[in-house]
């Protein structure tokens, strides 16, 4: 799927999704408009004199609308303005997403809980509806229209793998996902955290994950200010997050590969997919991050539905 494709596909699927956001408060206001609620009267009204009323004043109902379209505009063309690009050259990682594959391919519905901190919660984002687990939900409901698709955000700011962990069961088991995407490390890289015990930490959730029969992704540090000032720390946290997919033959999506790429190989400055703060994702940055995850998702879905056999099935993150 090229960028533009997608960009054009997102744009009308936004601006559905933007108005359907808004309708409660749109049929809420023209109720509250209404002249039935007014007190009946046996009398015609005055008409008043044009010469001197003052200019009509528009509903809420007429504001709430105009808000719609003004969201739904913006929301379209987040990705108009800077292109999603796909990366060259990254390796790709391989794993198999045969749960999700096999519910999509036989139209059931699908459960996919986002777990993680801010950066799967949205901060940086303008609204709840561009954070990448909404964005990622839009894009699988258009390609799968036939499937009811839950995308349910579990990302909880400044926590790390000990405090996901210790949530993992109410916050994640005990709605019997399909798929869980694993949003981590970050916070711990830029405090500087012992993580000598996160490994078996990561081990031992995703090993329980797994055993409620779910699949799982991984999803590694974004590459911003705030996070490559700690190199080493951050090189270190991306290679025990590889190594743990490679471990557990589960999918790591590399979050900070494809924001490197962003900005070291397409020289987009940062202030073009991060905000002020140096370290979270503005629109753009969780519109194309969550553009790319969809597509290994539905990658990996069309490549099960084919036949194909292991490895030939894998989820490997599109290269950018």
């Amino acid at each position: 799927m090229t960028s533009r494709r997608w960009s054009g596909q997102a744009a009308r699927g936004l601006v559905l999704t933007a108005v359907l956001l808004l309708v409660p408060a749109l049929a809420a206001a023209q109720g509250a408009a209404s002249p039935a609620s007014a007190p009946a009267s046996s009398t015609s009204p005055a008409v008043p004199d044009s010469a001197t009323s003052p200019p009509p004043q528009k509903s809420i109902a007429g504001k709430t609308l105009d808000a719609a379209k003004t969201a739904a505009r913006r929301a379209g063309d987040i990705l108009t303005r800077v292109p999603c690009l796909s990366a060259k050259g990254a390796a790709a990682t391989t794993a198999t997403l045969p749960r999700v594959a096999r519910k999509l391919n036989a139209r059931a519905p699908v459960t996919i809980v986002a777990l993680g901190s801010s950066s799967t919660q949205g901060y940086g984002s303008s609204s709840p509806a561009y954070n990448y687990p909404n964005r990622l939900a839009a894009q699988l409901r258009r390609k799968y229209p036939h499937s009811e698709i839950n995308v349910i955000n579990r990302g909880i700011g400044g926590q790390e793998v000990p405090q996901m962990v210790a949530r993992l069961q109410s916050s994640v088991l005990d709605v019997h996902p399909d798929l869980v995407i694993w949003q981590l490390g970050t916070n711990s890289v830029v405090r500087g955290d012992d993580n000598s015990n996160t490994a078996a930490l990561v081990e031992d959730g995703v090993s329980r994950i797994q055993a409620a029969g779910a699949d799982v992704v991984l999803i590694d540090p974004q590459y911003a200010p705030a996070v490559t000032a700690k190199k080493e720390g951050a090189s270190r946290m991306v290679k025990l997050i590889g190594d743990i997919a490679k471990l557990k033959k589960i999918a790591v999506f590399p979050r900070f590969e494809v924001m490197r790429h962003w900005h070291e190989e397409e020289k987009m400055p940062f202030d073009t997919f991060v905000t002020a703060d140096g370290l979270h994702m503005n629109d753009w940055g969780y519109a194309c991050f969550a553009q790319l995850l969809g597509d290994t998702i539905i990658r990996s879905v069309g490549q099960l539905k084919a036949g194909a056999d292991m490895p030939g099935y894998v989820m490997s993150y599109r290269p950018m």
